[in-house]
């Protein structure tokens, strides 16, 4: 009976097994990949967007003035991935331009996708403000918190018609329906008259203009320039002081002022404001008239700055040449020399390539490509000594150069002044220097100097330029060179070269200045000119 009894239970148990496991074995062993694709949270920069699930659609409205060209969205989805275009996008990191629609791709674990659309848009502006008020040269003082602009002008100034200067933050600024324009529109300022502002979001801010006239007695000159420079005004002691730029022409100068009175005159010449020019040599005296006729007088002085920079080079004799050499000078091509040339020891055989044509009285010689005369050693009496005198104050020249201390610069650039702007000074460098296409500006006054003292050579690379600025002028920039001078093709320079070698200037180089070599000058069709002295 026991037997019977254990079959039974293990046929019971090993068909409940059999069951079980062929229950298993029908669904496969696995799970069906999920569909889900949707985006369900999205930002920009944290800015949230509005999800419409429906539309797939996202709409985001980003602050005024937000840059819409690079920005990285957060985002939620249910999907495997999110793509835009080809390109696998991480939320919080990957950067995209939303100037136009950005399309997001997600795509479920099933393979299945679906497309998001995301539309950005900017804020329009808010700000509504007249930064700047002014009428008639009149400064108007700007009550931002009371939206209120307070501007004095003169006694005799009339109201009807005033055009008002101003800057404002807004997109329109009208009075009444009447669009104003800055600088042009003119209001009648008898009564306090409202300008309203809109921004760009249609927001609005109302200034209340008022103007008051000066009493009848004011008779102050309440700013004052000339040539850019702003006065000193002394209100005690009724003067100004002006300090001009150096190298500036103080015979025929315009002020540019205000008053608050009813007239300036200088002598018996009425004065107006930036038009009446005045010699400011020595002291000029305003008389400003009030309403009633009364008078008060403005002492004026101009002060010129004084030069920046070393003393200039003196040339000496070897100034009234623009090409100077001791062997030779020579050229090809089509050269145009302004300036008188000059060679010595050597005889007018080595100046090549001119067609010289000696004068009847063979103290010197021309050529059709030079405006000015030509000297040589061997030309007839007193041509010799003045030759000598030159170049023996084109050595000294060139000894005073390298012999100047305390430089300002040393080592500037490791010799590559390229794309450099240079202030007035002395310059000091124990290798070459080099100016590459990129050029270098002398910035300064028309007086200012520049010396550059340079151990080796001068290169300075094809249509390189040498710009000036600031009124700086070529006979005060000395190049001082104790290896040889290579100007490339095409480059414009300015300067006075005073070299221990040769000055090479290859086609097409143009130079403002003096090329005063202590061996030889080599042009090819160069256009050099002495500078204005």
């Amino acid at each position: 009976m026991n037997r019977y009894g254990g079959i039974s239970k293990f046929w019971f148990l090993a068909a409940v097994l059999v069951t079980f496991v062929a229950g298993c074995g029908g669904s496969g062993g696995s799970v069906a990949p999920s569909s889900a694709k949707a985006i369900t949270a999205y930002s920009l920069t944290g800015t949230t967007g509005t999800i419409v699930e429906s539309d797939r659609a996202i709409a985001v409205t980003m602050p005024y003035g937000t840059d819409l060209t690079a920005l990285p969205a957060t985002f939620t989805t249910t999907g495997a991935s999110v793509k835009v275009g080809a390109v696998i996008q991480i939320s919080g990191t990957t950067e995209n331009n939303f100037t136009s629609a950005v399309e997001y791709i997600v795509t479920a674990a099933d393979g299945t996708t679906a497309t998001y659309r995301v539309a950005v848009t900017v804020a329009l502006a808010s700000t509504k403000e007249i930064a700047a008020y002014s009428l008639d040269g009149a400064t108007g003082a700007i009550n931002e918190a009371a939206k209120t602009i307070a501007v004095i002008v003169p006694s005799v100034t009339s109201l009807t018609a005033l055009s008002a200067t101003f800057t404002a933050t807004g997109t329109s600024v009208n009075v009444g329906a009447v669009a104003q324009v800055s600088g042009t529109t003119a209001n009648d300022f008898t009564n306090p008259v409202a300008y309203t502002v809109t921004a760009g979001d249609g927001t609005t801010a109302t200034y209340t203009v008022t103007v008051t006239k000066a009493l009848s007695t004011d008779k102050a000159i309440i700013a004052y320039s000339l040539a850019g420079a702003t006065g000193i005004i002394n209100e005690g002691a009724k003067s100004i002081a002006v300090t001009v730029p150096n190298g500036t022409d103080v015979t025929a100068l315009v002020a540019i002022f205000r008053t608050t009175g009813a007239s300036v005159k200088v002598g018996a010449v009425v004065q107006t404001s930036a038009a009446t020019a005045n010699d400011f040599t020595n002291q000029v005296v305003y008389t400003v008239i009030d309403g009633a006729g009364g008078t008060v007088t403005y002492t004026v002085t101009v002060t010129v700055s004084a030069a920046k920079g070393p003393a200039p080079v003196a040339l000496g004799t070897a100034g009234n040449f623009v090409i100077l050499a001791k062997s030779a000078v020579s050229t090809t091509g089509t050269t145009a020399v302004v300036g008188d040339i000059g060679v010595s020891p050597s005889a007018a055989s080595y100046i090549t390539g001119f067609s010289l044509i000696a004068d009847s009285t063979n103290t010197f010689a021309r050529s059709s490509l030079v405006t000015g005369k030509i000297y040589a050693a061997d030309y007839a009496t007193p041509t010799p000594a003045v030759m000598t005198a030159a170049v023996s104050d084109m050595e000294l020249a060139f000894a005073d150069a390298a012999g100047r201390t305390s430089p300002d610069f040393t080592e500037l650039g490791g010799g590559n002044v390229s794309g450099m702007t240079l202030s007035p000074g002395l310059y000091k460098w124990g290798t070459g220097v080099l100016i590459t296409s990129a050029g270098v500006t002398l910035a300064g006054g028309a007086d200012d100097v520049w010396i550059f003292q340079i151990a080796q050579n001068l290169t300075v690379n094809n249509s390189a330029i040498i710009t000036l600025s600031g009124g700086a002028q070529a006979k005060n920039i000395f190049w001082q060179v104790a290896g040889q001078t290579t100007l490339g093709t095409a480059a414009d320079f300015k300067g006075v070269i005073l070299s221990k070698t040769l000055i090479s200037m290859n086609t097409g180089t143009k130079m403002n200045g003096r090329a005063l070599a202590q061996t030889a000058v080599t042009l090819n069709a160069t256009a050099i000119t002495a500078p204005v002295q």
